[in-house]
């Protein structure tokens, strides 16, 4: 391997030290030296550094790239935001045991369609390439993949109990005491071969997507806690992670199973990291019983070693009509949610049902009329539902009429009231919002029916945004540094067309260099060498011996970078759908893995695609 060597950086090592101007030579995938004026051979590769940030490739810890490192392994879109290892297997969904296929079963499609907003021709893609059937043989599939980037595999218990009781036998009865012991010999099979833990998963609007299971939620939720116990007493035995999310209107429920982090009950603490503590739009108090509840876990009585996740942006979800990755939160939302993108005749049958039109706009407009608890809740930010439910949140993306387009909803149903009660001489802008104003006469006779007319007349057509958490810059930046948080909750590889938060870590170093060296070299720590520590992984420094896994930043074009204005979506050829993306321009000078450059000046490397850069983690 050739020798490469970065000049004068401004370095950080990751182990939360203040930066030092020095040299960084890297030889045979390894930091061969670190300091200054190191001596070199005339055929090493001489990078001039000097006013740049130098630190080690960042973590993503909450991904979902199982599915995408199948199609394009070299995995691009992680690569140039300057991340070079990535966890897989979260939310209890993955490809571990293949395809899983079987008594004409489909688990790759049922669990991801719905929970991760994945086009069903991309799964039905990626079950195609799963011909493994067994935890190490995943294991060495993904070592015999390009890979771009290094990953860190955790074991998906909702296909652990796939594996034990079928598809829909883990979501239909009990498992027998023989499927418990094979779930359990799965586990620690998975742990001695080196996962770095287990995922769970018990947030209430994660379901199913083929029939006949799309009332079910996906297998892990039908575990009983003596199950969870019970297989986390292998994780913890290994000192590995448990990956988990709450079931987020349960508090008891939720307390009772993250005690499973105790040290004083269960002789050993067990590594939690729980998806997410948010500032929700909705929720005030969300987020702070999140933090309240991990202090107490936490403390010397519990003894736990537990933390949540933490998003570094503004949570904007996009929607296509009223499909989004949280629509299945609400019953009348998940009707249409349970169907094929494509299949508008089946929504508008269900849009035009009277039943349902009744239940939709009971559940729009509560507590926003009239004296009512809801009303009172609703006002306290003390609401259990994260969709805001207002025209002023929803921002029109593309629409049918181009001047929608960047503005709320709330604008043309203002128009709309004018244009109605001035016998139609004000309030439309053009001869074609007229024309649609006409078709709502006076069936609209509240915002509710308003949003209800569009998804009738342009169904997915009607593509919008809104910010359901971490809209307060001053909250957020309170998360992302908490002792009880970890940032990267970016569900990188989900919700293709619904989310960009490949860019999350960068996003992190962004806020922390408003608040000067000292934070950005916390942040980078908290990027780098603690979930590194935490998952029991061997990257995330930069030290003699280390692996020579780094990222070169440019901090002026980092403060510079407006990360709302650069995202977008863009055909994905690789995957064969449009996806989001967020793609910051000079923001990361070089990226380097395993002592080979794969991103270079806003370019990838030859290889990427055709060569192994990254390696498979095994947890130490």
């Amino acid at each position: 391997m050739s020798e490469t060597v970065y000049r004068n950086a401004t370095l950080f090592d990751g182990l939360g030290g203040a930066p030092v101007e020095s040299d960084i030579f890297v030889r045979d995938g390894v930091v061969a030296a670190v300091g200054q004026a190191l001596p070199a051979s005339k055929e090493a590769v001489e990078i001039e550094c000097r006013g740049l940030w130098l630190l080690p490739g960042m973590l993503d810890i909450h991904t979902h790239l199982d599915l995408e490192v199948e199609l394009t392994p070299g995995l691009p879109e992680v690569v140039r935001h300057g991340t070079t290892t990535v966890v897989i297997g979260n939310c209890s969904i993955g490809v571990t045991y293949g395809n899983q296929r079987r008594n004409g079963e489909d688990p790759i499609v049922d669990c991801f369609a719905r929970v991760e907003n994945i086009p069903r021709a991309v799964l039905v893609k990626v079950a195609e390439h799963c011909s493994w059937n067994s935890s190490g043989s995943y294991l060495d599939h993904l070592r015999s993949l390009p890979l771009g980037v290094n990953i860190a595999p955790l074991l998906p218990h909702s296909m652990v109990r796939i594996e034990a009781m079928g598809l829909t036998g883990s979501v239909s009865r009990k498992p027998t005491a023989a499927e418990l012991r094979q779930m359990e010999r799965l586990v620690e099979t998975a742990m001695e071969e080196g996962y770095v833990g287990l995922s769970t998963d018990a947030l209430p609007f994660h379901f199913l997507a083929n029939s006949p299971n799309k009332k079910s939620k996906i297998p892990t939720q039908y575990a009983e806690f003596s199950e969870i116990k019970r297989l986390l007493s292998v994780v913890r035995r290994f000192g590995r992670v448990w990956q988990a999310t709450p079931p987020k209107d349960d508090v008891v429920a939720a307390v009772r199973g993250f005690l499973l982090t105790s040290r004083r009950l269960y002789r050993r603490a067990l590594k939690t990291s729980v998806l997410a503590a948010l500032d929700l739009r909705t929720n005030q108090l969300a987020y702070r019983l999140c933090l309240m509840l991990a202090r107490i876990l936490n403390s010397k009585i519990i003894g736990g070693h537990f933390h949540f996740q933490a998003l570094s942006a503004p949570f904007r979800i996009w929607s296509d009509g009223a499909i989004n990755p949280v629509a299945d939160e609400l019953p009348e939302l998940r009707a249409l949610n349970e169907l094929e993108l494509d299949d508008r005749k089946e929504r508008l049958r269900i849009l035009n049902d009277p039943q349902w039109e009744k239940n939709f706009c009971r559940m729009w407009m509560k507590g926003r009329e009239g004296l009512s608890l809801a009303r009172l809740m609703r006002w306290l930010r003390l609401d259990h539902v994260v969709l805001s439910r207002s025209l002023a949140d929803m921002n029109v993306v593309e629409c049918p009429l181009p001047h929608w387009c960047g503005k709320t909803l709330k604008e043309p149903y203002r128009r709309l009231q004018l244009w109605r009660t001035s016998g139609g001489r004000y309030g439309a802008e053009n001869a074609a919002e007229a024309e649609l104003f006409r078709k709502a006469r006076d069936s609209v006779q509240n915002d509710a029916l308003f949003l209800l007319f569009l998804l009738r007349e342009w169904d997915t057509a009607l593509r919008w945004n809104t910010v359901i958490a971490n809209n307060n810059p001053d909250i957020l930046r309170h998360l992302l540094f908490h002792p009880m948080t970890l940032p990267g909750f970016n569900d990188s590889g989900a919700h293709l067309a619904n989310i960009a938060f490949y860019d999350g870590n960068l996003r992190t170093l962004k806020i922390a260099q408003e608040d000067g060296a000292v934070r950005v070299a916390e942040s980078i720590m908290r990027l780098t060498s603690i979930p590194a520590e935490f998952f029991g992984l061997d990257v995330g420094v930069i030290r003699t011996g280390a692996k020579a896994d780094l990222c070169l930043i440019d901090p002026e074009a980092l403060r510079l970078w407006n990360p709302e204005q650069t995202c977008e979506l863009q055909e994905r050829s690789e995957l064969g759908c449009r996806a989001m993306v967020n793609r910051p321009v000079g923001v990361v000078r070089e990226v380097m893995v395993s002592g080979r450059r794969v991103w270079i000046e806003g370019e990838y490397a030859d290889g990427l695609g055709a060569m192994s850069y990254g390696s498979v983690l095994r947890a130490r």
